[in-house]
Formats: structure tokens, sequence, C-alpha cells
């Protein structure tokens, strides 16, 4: 007959001291905490309240309870009042649950597996749950000395990453979280971090977006769908701000799955033109050719074939975005509009297709886009 969980429970005191050695070899932050005793003494003592709980519970088929999830929560904010970074607790919750796969497999013998898999089964939402909590929990504790920007910023980066604690904890940043996001990415030139700092203060002190920098040319910011107005407004902040225009993608999802919209976002700042908001709707047919090399190669190509005539990019982008009437591309283009013509009738020999046809549009737009895209 199986005693699976009674070996565990025996190995609770060394399983739980073996956790915490291994986490403080593998982090530093959590090992400068743990050089108090008294921080030492309760790492330990969470590590033995943890896993002697979860054998309880796994026995008697029942859930975490609401004052198991409270201790789990504070175990987290204390971790959090210490200083250690959001990067650490990824890190430190990533340590703790494959420790605890390990605890299992060690213990498990030839007729433990009905008892093995039971518990295997508990683990996925009881833990998702645990993780959750102990990150609420993190996130109250930094709130002690983390600056409020710095708080926004990491609120951002989490829901992008689809970590549902920042969510259940945006009241504290006086975030109301809508049902949909769009996700704005924009691609900037490099920038000081002054000027960094600057436009995620904008972001959210007049638009109330939270917004962060991935790397120092990307810019992503958060806005309820729907609320075209307050996009416009963030993108015009962020251009007065950076000095410059620069390409702009956007995408909506779920707040609480927000990976793929983020992804899709990024794909379209990286083949749009500067100065506008686009959509994947706006440049498909630039996001399939960014995909195909050979047709990216094909379009640039082409691109070269009309650089030898006079302004003949400027001029079908004038013409396009004119919806090919050819007043009011003339005007804009401060041509007459027999020189547009000439200019249209040249890119016809430089390249072989017509601007004016469906072919035409199709294909030289789509060269158009991707020259000023860069």
């Amino acid at each position: 007959m199986s005693d699976f969980l009674g070996t565990l429970r025996k190995q609770v005191p060394a399983n739980a001291r073996r956790v915490v050695e291994l986490c403080t070899g593998d982090l530093p932050e959590y090992a400068a905490a743990a050089g108090d005793p008294r921080e030492y003494a309760d790492m330990l003592d969470f590590a033995v309240f943890i896993r002697r709980r979860t054998i309880e519970l796994v026995a008697g088929d029942e859930p975490l309870t609401a004052d198991d999830l409270a201790v789990v929560a504070a175990t987290g904010e204390r971790r959090g009042e210490t200083g250690m970074s959001r990067a650490a607790l990824r890190r430190l919750l990533t340590l703790h649950a494959s420790a605890t796969l390990n605890e299992i497999q060690e213990a498990s013998g030839p007729a433990d597996l009905p008892v093995t898999m039971r518990m295997l089964g508990w683990l996925g939402p009881q833990g998702t749950a645990a993780q959750q909590a102990y990150t609420t929990g993190f996130l109250q504790g930094q709130k002690r000395f983390l600056p409020e920007m710095a708080q926004v910023r990491q609120f951002a980066e989490m829901v992008l990453a689809g970590e549902v604690a920042a969510i259940a904890n945006a009241g504290e940043l006086g975030v109301r979280v809508p049902g949909c996001y769009e996700v704005i990415v924009a691609r900037t030139p490099d920038v000081a971090k002054e000027v960094a700092a600057e436009a995620v203060h904008a972001a959210w002190r007049r638009c109330g977006a939270p917004a962060t920098w991935f790397g120092p040319g990307e810019f992503v910011a958060l806005v309820p769908a729907g609320q075209e107005t307050t996009a416009v407004r963030l993108v015009s902040d962020l251009t007065e701000i950076i000095g410059g225009p620069f390409s702009v993608g956007t995408a909506s999802g779920p707040a609480t799955a927000l990976s793929e919209a983020f992804a899709l976002a990024r794909r379209v700042s990286r083949v749009t033109r500067a100065g506008h908001l686009h959509t994947a709707a706006d440049v498909f047919i630039e996001l399939g050719a960014a995909d195909l090399p050979e047709i990216d190669r094909w379009l640039h190509q082409l691109a070269g074939r009309l650089t030898v005539g006079p302004d003949l990019v400027e001029t079908l982008d004038a013409y396009y975005r004119h919806d090919l009437n050819r007043p009011r591309a003339a005007a804009a283009l401060r041509i007459h509009p027999r020189s547009l013509d000439y200019r249209l009738q040249r890119v016809r020999e430089l390249t072989g297709i017509d601007p004016a046809s469906t072919h035409g549009i199709r294909i030289l737009s789509a060269v158009v886009s991707r020259v000023l895209a860069g």
C-alpha cells in the first residue's frame, strides 16, 4: 500500500532547508535577506508551512483556504519590503516550483502512481493561486520604497506579460483595468534617460495610460480599447517629447491576455511609416512581405528603380494617400497636375507597373510603405 504522503511528510524539514539553501545560492538578493537570522527563520518556517499544508490538503482533496493564501501573501509582502526585484521574484517562484516537483519524484515509488498523479493535479491550480497570492503580497511590500513611476512601469510590463497579479493590484495604483486594452508600440530613436522618464510620466499624468520602455527605442503604452482620442493625444505628446516623428503600431486584446496583441503591435510598428497610428488592417500587405524575405527583397528592388526618378516614392505616397485624386495629390506635392502625370508615367516606365491599376496599387503602395518605414 502506498505511503507516499507519509514519506513526504517525514521529509518536510529536510526539503524545506534544501529549498532555502537552493534559493540563497542562486539569488544574491534572497541571500542578502537571509543573512538576517530572523529573515532566515521566516524563510524556513514558510517552506515548512507550505509543504505541510500541501500534504494535508492533498490528503483531504481540498483547496488552499483563504487563511492559507493570506499567509502566502504576507510572506510575499515581506520579500517585497526587503527590496527584492521582480526578476528575482520570478526566479524565486520558479525555484520553489522546481524543488517541489523534485521532492515528489524522489519520494514516489512503484506503488505511488495514483496518489502522485492526484498531487500533481492539485498542484496545477493551487500552485497558480499560491503564486498569484505571493506576487500580490510582493507588490504590496514594494510600495513602501518603489517610486510611483517605477510602479507604473512595472504594472505595464506585468500586464503585457500576462501576470494577472498586476491586475489584482491595479486598484492600489488607481488604475481601473478595462476589459480590453489597446497596446501602442512606438519605435523611436534612442533617447536619454531623462526623456524616457518624461515620456512615461506624461503618458500616466496626461492620459492615464500605464507605459514603459523595452530598450531605449521601444515605448509601449496601454490605453483602454475604443478611446481613440486618448491614443492620438498620447502619440502627440510623445512626439513633442521625443522631438520628431516615429512609427507606431497598435493592436487590441483582453487585459488578462495581452501577449498576442503586444506581439502584433510590435510587428506593425516595424513595417509602418512614421507619423500615424496604424493597425494590422492598415499594413497587412507589408506585414506579409516582411515575413517573406524573397518578397521583401523584390519590393526593395522595385524601390531601387524608383530612386532614379524625381521624388517618385514621395509622389506615389501622396497619390495613394489622396485616393488617386490627381488635383489633391498635386496640391499636396505643390506641383502642377501635369507634372504629377509625368512622374506617374515615369513610374510605369521604370517598374513596368501602372500605378493606377489594381495590380499597381497593391504592389506600389507596399513598396512606398516599406521605404517610408525604413
